[in-house]
C-alpha cells in the first residue's frame, strides 16, 4: 500500500529514469532543425567529425546527442523512417548496456541503430546479435543502407562463410550474426595456434535482439566443438548393448526438464559386471562412466528426426529453438 502511494507522489523507479532522460531527448529533437537543410555529403561527414573529437578526448556520452540527431536525420531521408521519443529514450537505455524492453510494432530494429552507430564511431567493432540467419542477413541488408550511408562499413556473419569471409565481417565497423555464430566463432578462435589465423577482433559492444530468448533460454544448450576420437569405437558398441539391460527408474532415473540421467545402485553393479570392472567410479574408468551417461541420454531423451538426424552416416544436432 505505501509503495503504491510512494509511486503516485514520485513515480516508479522506470517513470524517474525516463524522466531523467528528456533532457537528452529534448536536446537531441532541437538539433533536427540545424541538419534538415544540410546535403547528404555534409550530413555523411559528421561521422569523421565525430570520430576526430573522439581522438581528441571527447567521449561517447559528450557525442550522443549529435550522434543521435544525425542517424534520425539519415534515416528519415533513406529509410523513411524517423526515430521517435520513445526510441531515442530505448537507444540511450541500450548505449547504457542495459535492457530495453519494448512492445511489438515499437521499432525495436531501428532502435538499435541509434547506440550502433553511436560506439561504432570508436572504430573498435559493433556486434548486433539476432536469433537467427534470416534475420542477421535481413537486418544487415536492411539497417546497412542507413551505416553506408554515413560512412561505416557493414559484415553479416552466416553459417557457409569460410574463415577468410568471416574475418573480413568482423573488421567491418558494424557486424551482425547469430548468438550461435558469434560463440563458435570464439571457441574456434581459441583453438587456433596464430593469432593470424584468429577471425574475431577485440569485443567492444554488442546489442543482443531478442535477449530473454539468447540469454536465459538459448543459454542452458552450452556451445561444444567436437573433434575425432583417438580412442577404439569398441568401446560404443560394447555400451549401446549395456543399455538394454538397465532397467528406468530401478538402474537409473531420468530428469526430462533437467535433461540428465542418474545411475542407481543396481545400474553401477550391472554396468561393473557387463564391462567387467571392479570399480566403476575407479579414475581409470571414469570415461567409461561418462559414456554411460551419455548413452542413457541418447537412448532416453533424444529422438530421431526430433532432436537429431541421421544423413550420409553423421549425426547431425537439431537446434531446438532454430531448427
Amino acid at each position: 500500500m505505501l509503495t503504491q502511494l510512494l509511486n503516485l507522489i514520485f513515480g516508479s523507479k522506470n517513470d524517474r529514469e525516463i524522466k531523467a532522460l528528456m533532457p537528452i531527448v529534448q536536446r537531441i529533437n532541437a538539433l533536427e532543425a540545424g541538419l534538415t537543410p544540410l546535403s547528404e555529403q555534409a550530413l555523411a561527414d559528421k561521422t569523421q567529425e565525430f570520430k576526430k573529437r573522439l581522438a581528441a578526448g571527447e567521449t561517447l556520452d559528450d557525442l550522443l546527442p549529435e550522434a543521435f540527431a544525425v542517424c534520425r536525420e539519415m534515416s528519415r531521408r533513406k529509410l523513411n523512417m524517423r526515430h521517435f521519443d520513445v526510441q531515442l529514450i530505448g537507444g540511450m537505455i541500450l548505449h547504457k548496456g542495459r535492457i530495453a524492453e519494448m512492445k511489438t510494432g515499437e521499432g525495436k530494429t531501428l532502435v538499435a541503430t541509434l547506440p550502433v552507430y553511436l560506439n561504432a564511431l570508436e572504430g573498435k567493432g559493433v556486434h548486433v546479435v539476432t536469433v537467427n540467419d534470416y534475420l542477421a542477413r535481413r537486418d544487415a541488408e536492411w539497417m546497412g543502407k542507413l551505416y553506408k550511408f554515413l560512412g561505416l562499413s557493414v559484415g553479416v556473419i552466416i553459417h557457409e562463410k569460410s574463415d577468410p569471409e568471416r574475418r573480413q565481417a568482423y573488421h567491418c565497423d558494424i557486424t551482425y550474426g547469430t548468438n550461435n555464430e558469434f560463440g563458435f566463432d570464439y571457441l574456434r578462435d581459441n583453438m587456433k595456434f596464430q593469432l593470424a589465423q584468429c577471425v574475431q577482433r577485440g569485443h567492444n559492444f554488442a546489442i543482443v535482439d531478442e535477449v530473454d530468448s539468447i540469454l536465459i533460454d538459448e543459454a542452458r544448450t552450452p556451445l561444444i566443438i567436437s573433434g575425432p576420437s583417438e580412442e577404439s569405437t569398441d568401446k560404443y558398441y560394447r555400451i549401446d548393448k549395456l543399455i538394454p539391460r538397465l532397467v528406468r527408474e530401478e538402474d537409473f532415473k531420468v530428469d526430462e526438464k533437467a535433461r540428465s540421467v542418474v545411475l542407481q545402485e543396481s545400474g553401477i553393479e550391472k554396468a561393473e559386471k557387463f564391462l567387467g570392472v571392479d570399480n566403476l567410479y575407479d579414475p581409470r574408468h571414469m570415461d567409461l562412466v561418462h559414456h554411460i551417461q551419455q548413452a542413457l541420454k541418447a537412448h532416453t531423451l533424444f529422438t530421431r528426426d526430433k532432436d537429431y538426424m541421421v544423413k550420409d552416416g553423421q549425426v547431425i544436432i537439431v537446434d531446438e529453438f532454430t531448427g
